[in-house]
């Protein structure tokens, strides 16, 4: 062992034996340090053979770093599902022995408890012949025949389906999901079932598994829709690729679902399909703000502002992610109505919930309001902006922290 090696190997050690505890607010630093030593490992070390054995060193160092880290945010988690995988990937492409990295990967991955081991099957196809991947996963099917706990058994199928994946070998994904789930697959199995063997180019298939799928099924029925799409596509079903992109729009309208739709049936019917779904949202008694936003992304300002004015008592503003980007596009539009009543549900909200987090947010609200009214020429039917503060002085006016914000 030469002292590269011997220093490298140390570092290995000392991250499995830590026991520090790394809170979550620490844990983008850890990632940066386990970066840092895969980084060296890279720059010091030429022989792919030992670079493989390294990075596969790392990996077992999962057990320590995840059973005393806090990796709500993810960040330790993808150093190992993609860094450290990336850097084996480039060792294992100039790694001539390639059974003995087919063992390797074998080996590393017969203890998996964080999930992250995996990423190196998942990969395998980049570095590995067909006669390799195949031996894999005759190992991993033996494993689990032998495998007497249902969840570690499903686990072994797992890694056989990914290598049957990539080897495009629809018929044996199919043949473990049924080993793994039963012979009566539930939708997810029937999507994913479809998914490879579209992947494998065999459409009918794909299409046979889908329509195994209960009528009215709606559990992942986006992912179904964008399957149904490019199948029809490949088979020339305008008709039917037609009917999916317009269930697939209305299920959530936006200017790519739009978009995608117009593709199919033609850009000159563009004008008229858009007029005719704006009446369709116009007419819907119920708000759908992903309706208002379409009308928005589409241009339709007088349309959207329609359909929000008229249904202004539905406005709620705990939804702020949706009606915040509203409303600041309605002040910007010069629209000051509707863009009131947008910050009013927003600070509607704030109030109700009396969160004095949020106060900063709700004095800053109200600030705009008194700006926005000075623009406002008719109120109509809408309270006006001195009779809206009124009310809310009289209903919060003991929320003395929003108050103090707001006249600072």
């Amino acid at each position: 062992m030469n002292l590269t090696e011997k220093n490298l190997k140390s570092r290995l050690s000392t991250l499995k034996r830590s026991r520090r505890f790394v809170r979550w607010g620490e844990s983008a630093r850890l990632a940066r340090e386990l970066r840092d030593l895969l980084q060296q490992i890279e720059d010091q070390v030429e022989d792919a053979q030992l670079g493989c054995k390294l990075v596969t060193d790392f990996y077992t160092t999962d057990h320590s770093v995840f059973g005393r880290c806090d990796d709500s945010s993810g960040h330790v988690g993808d150093v190992y599902r993609y860094d450290a995988c990336e850097l084996f990937a480039g060792y294992a492409k100039r790694c001539a022995d390639k059974s003995w990295l087919a063992k390797l990967i074998l080996k590393t991955s017969l203890k998996d408890d964080y999930g992250v081991r995996d990423a190196l099957v998942k990969s395998a196809a980049d570095f590995l012949p067909e006669a390799q991947l195949r031996w894999l996963i005759d190992q991993y099917r033996q494993l689990a025949a032998e495998e007497p706990d249902e969840y570690q058994r499903r686990h072994w199928f797992y890694q056989v389906e990914s290598l049957a994946r990539q080897l495009k070998h629809a018929p044996l994904f199919e043949q473990t999901r049924r080993a793994a789930w039963g012979d009566d697959p539930g939708t997810a199995a029937c999507v994913d079932i479809a998914r490879v063997y579209l992947e494998c180019e065999d459409d009918q298939t794909a299409l046979d598994w889908l329509e195994r799928i209960p009528a009215g099924e709606s559990y992942q029925q986006q992912e179904r829709d964008e399957l149904l799409l490019a199948i029809y596509g490949k088979q020339g079903n305008q008709q039917q690729q037609t009917e999916v992109a317009r269930r697939s729009f209305r299920r959530q309208r936006s200017r790519s679902g739009f978009e995608r739709w117009i593709s199919i049936i033609g850009d000159d019917q563009r004008n008229d399909l858009l007029d005719q779904e704006a009446r369709i949202i116009l007419d819907a008694p119920l708000l759908s703000l992903s309706d208002a936003a379409f009308l928005v992304e589409m241009d339709q300002w007088d349309a959207a502002e329609s359909y929000l004015q008229t249904r202004a008592e539905q406005l709620n503003g705990d939804h702020y992610q949706f009606l915040l980007p509203l409303a600041e596009t309605f002040a910007s539009l010069a629209r000051p109505l509707t863009a009131s009543l947008l910050y009013r549900a927003l600070l509607d909200s704030i109030l109700r919930r009396a969160r004095t987090a949020t106060y900063g947010h709700g004095a800053r609200y109200l600030r705009k309001l008194d700006l926005l009214a000075k623009t406002v020429s008719d109120w109509g039917d809408i309270e006006s902006h001195t009779v809206y503060v009124e009310q809310l002085r009289q209903k919060h006016g003991r929320k003395t922290s929003f108050w103090s914000r707001y006249n600072k």
